[in-house]
């Protein structure tokens, strides 16, 4: 990690340039993708690449705007009206908005000699909603657009250079958003310290390590069954919505706004495992890791049943097996990680005659993302307790 205040400015700014290029990247790859399916003739393949994208882009601006609207009066002081702002959102550049703005507060920031509180909390506050939007934008559009492709190759028997390309950036992406959203998490408690080089490094390998077997069985099955694959998604989402309304979540500062919340979750723990309420974790995630491991054996079974349908038998035949090798592999990885890297500490406010002191009145003038700070308290349950303080209380979105 970072051994100066200043080098930890810089390194989140340059974190914050690189999650920018990647999401202007990974845009990029998907029109490249969607005008090469269209040039050869493809066009089926080039519609369902441009509906993922365009319906993955219109829940993120919902999103977005949605928060924007939520947020604390005066909060965002340097914004424009609310007019061009919902006009950025209407064209699709409301996540991108975010990310520049992001970035020009990290900017102004670093070149602060002593940054002010007000300045550092703010960045965090931007930065929080922008990784919560990458981890959104992963699951709704790059998660899906990786399976097609795949599907596409399995289908096909071959790949192309761009698909390479396609399938290459999506991973590194995936697993780079997961990574980022839980190092945001900590960032909003004090009582968890920040991931440092080799816990990130195992969270990320037993991220993408689990997510590769999901994504391909259900590629597989797109290719086998292309036209029930919509059934498929469908009936599992419904049953993952279902169990995310039970668990009562309220994230969203609307009734309306909270079902999109619970679908997009729904879509989230289609493929990968998402925490969304109070309370011991372990418990939920091995139902859902049993519910997805069920699913995804049912399907591989379908293929054993029906492989001479797919001109790439040969390269399911190493897909598979490795497909198996990295799902174990990733669960030693998780359990190590869990075991041994997970960093723990515990952290106490300041007090003055059993009495809160004046570093909690400071407090109370700073920028608190409460949106994130929730899912970071049902994410660690330890630190809830821990980390409460008496104004907690205050859902305004600041302490």
């Amino acid at each position: 990690m970072p051994c100066s205040p200043r080098a930890a400015l810089l390194w989140d700014l340059v974190l914050g340039v690189l999650g920018t290029a990647a999401f202007l990247i990974d845009l990029g790859v998907d029109l490249w993708a969607a005008s090469q399916y269209v040039l050869s003739g493809r066009y089926l393949w080039g519609a369902l690449v441009l509906a993922l994208l365009g319906l993955s882009s219109v829940v993120l601006q919902l999103f977005s705007w949605v928060w924007l609207r939520a947020d604390p009066d005066g909060l965002h002081a340097s914004q424009p009206s609310g007019r061009w702002l919902a006009l950025l959102h209407l064209l699709q550049l409301g996540y991108l908005y975010r990310c520049l703005q992001g970035l020009r507060q990290g900017l102004l920031v670093w070149r602060q000699e002593v940054p002010s509180e007000f300045d550092l909390a703010y960045a965090d506050f931007l930065a929080l909603d922008i990784s919560m939007l990458r981890l959104f934008e992963t699951f709704l559009e790059t998660t899906p657009q990786l399976t097609l492709v795949l599907a596409i190759v399995l289908q096909s028997g071959r790949a192309e250079y761009y698909q390479w390309v396609a399938i290459g950036v999506s991973f590194l992406g995936i697993s780079w958003a997961l990574l980022d959203y839980h190092r945001a998490l900590r960032t909003c408690l004090p009582t968890k310290p920040l991931l440092g080089p080799g816990s990130s490094v195992i969270y990320f390998l037993w991220n993408l390590l689990l997510l590769w077997p999901r994504v391909l069985v259900v590629a597989l099955f797109s290719a086998l069954f292309p036209r029930y694959v919509a059934l498929h998604f469908v009936g599992l989402w419904l049953v993952l919505l279902f169990w995310v309304w039970l668990q009562g979540t309220d994230f969203m500062p609307g009734s309306c706004s909270e079902w999109l919340y619970r679908a997009t979750v729904a879509t989230i723990l289609y493929f990968s495992w998402f925490n969304v309420a109070d309370g011991r974790t372990r418990g939920r995630a091995a139902i859902h890791l049993v519910f997805l491991l069920g699913d995804t054996v049912l399907i591989v079974v379908t293929w054993l049943m029906h492989g001479t349908w797919l001109p790439s038998g040969s390269l399911l035949q190493i897909l598979l097996p490795m497909g198996m090798a990295c799902f174990f592999l990733g669960l030693v990885l998780r359990v190590v990680y869990y075991r041994w890297l997970h960093p723990s500490s515990r952290w106490e406010p300041d007090q003055v005659d059993g009495t809160l002191g004046s570093r909690s009145q400071q407090l109370r003038q700073l920028p608190q993302n409460k949106r994130m700070t929730k899912l970071a308290q049902n994410f660690f349950p330890k630190a809830r307790a821990e980390a409460a303080l008496p104004w907690d209380r205050d859902m305004n979105g600041v302490l």
